[in-house]
């Protein structure tokens, strides 16, 4: 057959340089900034190190450690479990983390008020981390639905969700924290006002230094799943969008922002991340603060799911997802990934 000659006739697709090979008339060509891997490293825009990454830990009140079954490589951790998952953490280059407890039926009330029992299960844990590992950053969970017999973030009347009510418990359970070691506190709650408050309780004890990370943009997503069962914490009866985001609202979150910030918080959080990394870009370029993303259980076990199904090569595409997150204007990455990544980044020599 007779194949078209693109170097032919009047009007060639393709020229002939003045060694006689093919080509094409184009200057620019991005592809001479890929062209070998010192190449590609020297331009690169993003990287990532574990010192972006805050892993969360699940801990509880057990003699063994108990494996979440739709979290495959997660588990609830006994504390002197998670003592060792930390030190194998710090190995790697890990310094922050974020407790969540799993609480027996028999604490939970509908005030949450063993949220700021200082003999609970969080403050005991902060101060083993700290007596240990005094140099980690440590984070707390802030929000009542682990403590709640009602499985909501906040104190319930009548079906509805208390918003000055609960957030006056998030005071106490924040100084509670703070008493016991806590670096920075995370209020998930979604209640209105409640940075501000949170921020003058610890002030008013003291606390001046301890940090402020706000679940900004927290979405009623369907992505919770595995962790509320994690912690056996699903909402006792309807759900949770009266206080979460409309996923489909971007802007919205920008209204949250600018609260956030004004009340005091010192860093914005996205959440969840992947399906969200238009509004983790709207907030980088709308506030100065650092912006986190949550890179939640759903997102994690849909991982877990296909690698398992042999779909996906998990260090590369955990890897490109994290990256993904900095790219989109993350500094801070909550992911149950976080001793993997940096142990693999360790590995190659970044």
């Amino acid at each position: 057959y007779e194949a078209f000659d693109p170097t032919a006739g009047d009007s060639p697709a393709v020229s002939r340089n003045n060694k006689g090979e093919v080509w094409i008339k184009q200057r620019a060509r991005p592809r001479r900034n890929r062209k070998s891997v010192a190449m590609r490293n020297m331009v690169r825009e993003n990287i990532i190190t574990p010192a972006n990454f805050i892993y969360p830990l699940f801990i509880h009140d057990g003699d063994t450690n108990f494996a979440i079954e739709s979290m495959p490589g997660c588990e609830r951790h006994t504390l002197t479990s998670m003592l060792s998952e930390i030190r194998e953490s710090w190995s790697y280059g890990v310094r922050t983390f974020i407790l969540f407890p799993k609480i027996p039926d028999e604490l939970k009330t509908n005030l949450a008020s063993e949220c700021y029992n200082p003999e609970g299960i969080i403050p005991r844990a902060l101060r083993m981390i700290k007596e240990e590992f005094p140099d980690s950053i440590l984070c707390t969970d802030v929000a009542l639905d682990p403590y709640s017999d009602q499985g909501h973030d906040g104190a319930v009347e009548d079906g509805k969700i208390l918003n000055d009510v609960t957030i006056t418990q998030l005071c106490k359970q924040v100084v509670c924290q703070a008493r016991a070691g806590a670096d920075v506190v995370a209020p998930s709650d979604m209640m209105d006002g409640r940075v501000g408050a949170i921020r003058d309780a610890l002030d008013s004890e003291g606390f001046t230094d301890v940090s402020i990370l706000a679940y900004t943009a927290k979405y009623a997503s369907a992505y919770y799943g595995p962790f509320r069962d994690a912690l056996d914490s699903h909402p006792g009866f309807g759900d949770k969008k009266t206080y979460q985001q409309n996923p489909a609202n971007g802007a919205e979150a920008l209204i949250e922002a600018k609260l956030d910030e004004a009340e005091g918080a010192d860093m914005l959080m996205v959440k969840p991340g992947m399906p969200y990394l238009d509004v983790i870009r709207r907030l980088k370029d709308n506030s100065n603060l650092p912006i986190a993303a949550y890179h939640v259980s759903g997102e994690y076990a849909m991982i877990k799911a296909a690698v398992e199904r042999g779909w996906l090569d998990e260090k590369d595409v955990v890897l490109e997802s994290l990256m993904c997150f900095k790219r989109a204007g993350a500094d801070i990455i909550l992911t149950y990934y976080a001793k993997q990544a940096a142990k693999w980044l360790t590995e190659d020599g970044l």
